[in-house]
């Protein structure tokens, strides 16, 4: 009997009901290694030629960690084919990850696995890297909302083909780009931060310290855990200037995701005080949100 499975509009799997060990495989397209088969596709064309080869490749580190030691390798082959000069690193095991102290820009990881599995590995792991781009590698599908309170990048549940696994890849790396270019913008904030003229001082007020502005009595009022500051200006460029760490949830107010406990769609309940939310704002403020928290590694409660 003969059979065929389709993976995607490219790749096609061929399987004749034979003993496993001669199993006829083809792929007229790729050589393609499918994870959720042993048997590797004969054809030569390499599925990455077309592949934009990032300059920055060697400047990344990624971490795999999975208790087997043949998908460290099958994933570790398709990085090198992609990044060819990519710093990659190894763990057999979550315990290994978190004693060896060290601190992949992006990390692959099971969830699967014996003694601590992959979701306690990452929720201990955020206890002191926030910073790592996190992507679960996994047959289980059922932990993919558990993987967000931990700041998950991206899930990926097998079976899953090298052409996923690499789009995958490439986009991690951007998201690191986009990271590091924001952070290098927040340094450049902190100095010389936010100057404003106050009671006849000219004062400079540090943008990690405000918790949130309002509009009050057509004057601005910068609220800190400390003091409250009052100054002329105007919202429209505060928010410029404040960049994506801040939004502006209503006319009236501009908050801190650093700051924010919860919030529901009227209201945003902050470490020092509450602001309005806006109804027409609401779903964009939650989209900015959970893309700030992507960034940090770090999942507010609704």
């Amino acid at each position: 009997m003969f059979r065929a499975r389709f993976l995607n509009d490219r790749i096609w799997r061929a399987k004749i009901e034979m003993p496993q060990s001669i199993y006829s495989i083809k792929c007229p397209f790729c050589n393609i290694l499918l994870l959720c088969f042993p048997e590797i596709c004969r054809n030569k064309v390499c599925p990455y030629e077309n592949l934009e080869k990032d300059k920055r490749s060697g400047n990344v580190r990624i971490g795999i960690c999975d208790d087997e030691k043949e998908i460290r390798n099958i994933l570790a082959e398709i990085i090198q084919r992609v990044y060819p000069e990519a710093e990659l690193s190894f763990y057999p095991s979550g315990d290994a990850l978190l004693l060896s102290g060290s601190q992949p820009d992006i990390l692959f990881l099971d969830i699967q696995m014996p003694d601590k599995s992959g979701m306690e590995t990452a929720m201990e792991l955020r206890k002191k890297n926030k910073r790592t781009i996190l992507i679960f590698v996994t047959a289980l599908e059922e932990y993919v909302f558990q993987a967000f309170d931990v700041g998950a990048y991206h899930y990926l549940v097998k079976p899953f083909s090298e052409e996923k696994f690499a789009e995958v890849l490439q986009k991690a790396v951007k998201e690191l780009e986009e990271r590091e270019k924001a952070e290098s913008a927040e340094t450049e904030k902190k100095t010389p931060s936010l100057m404003i003229t106050s009671g006849g001082k000219h004062i400079a007020v540090h943008w990690e310290d405000i918790v949130y502005a309002e509009i009050f009595d057509r004057k601005i009022l910068l609220h800190t855990m400390d003091e409250d500051i009052e100054y002329y200006g105007k919202m429209k460029e505060l928010e410029t200037k404040a960049g994506d760490s801040f939004y502006r949830s209503h006319r009236a107010y501009l908050v801190n995701f650093d700051y924010i406990r919860k919030y529901d769609a009227t209201t945003i309940y902050l470490e020092k005080g509450q602001a309005l939310m806006a109804k027409q704002n609401y779903r964009e403020f939650v989209k900015s949100y959970l893309k700030y928290n992507q960034r940090h590694g770090e999942i507010g409660r609704d």
